[in-house]
């Protein structure tokens, strides 16, 4: 039991990666001034190129 577990994980973690570049963080943050006062706002995502995804708030 605890041997095919581990030979799981080993597989689980030699196959990350394997199917093209890693995913790279990234985030902003903004600050803006209009007639309706100061507002701020940021998001943080992450991408690999082909892939992006994130989260604005």
């Amino acid at each position: 039991m605890i041997r095919s577990s581990l030979i799981l994980t080993v597989l689980a973690l030699a196959a990350c990666g394997a199917d093209g570049p890693p995913m790279t963080p990234n985030a902003s943050m903004g600050i803006s001034v209009g007639s309706g006062g100061v507002s701020t706002g940021g998001s943080v995502g992450a991408s690999n190129g082909t892939l992006s995804v994130g989260l604005g708030f």
